[in-house]
């Protein structure tokens, strides 16, 4: 049985934690320009992939 690759994006845009939940980088980040400086601390943080998405992200990953 061949060895499963991981999706060469996934893993640049997914971080595995320690206890095995997936972390992404916040969504609307990109123009932080005209953003308050609590709303810019907030994007800053990681957060946790969604339950829903999380089994696609693992997949992709080479976890399943």
């Amino acid at each position: 049985m061949p060895k499963q690759k991981t999706h060469s994006t996934a893993k640049k845009k997914f971080k595995v934690t320690g206890t095995g939940k997936l972390t992404r980088r916040q969504a609307m980040s990109g123009k932080l320009m005209n953003k308050s400086p609590k709303q810019k601390r907030q994007f800053s943080k990681e957060a946790a992939v969604d339950s829903a998405n999380e089994k696609a992200a693992k997949k992709q990953l080479g976890r399943a």
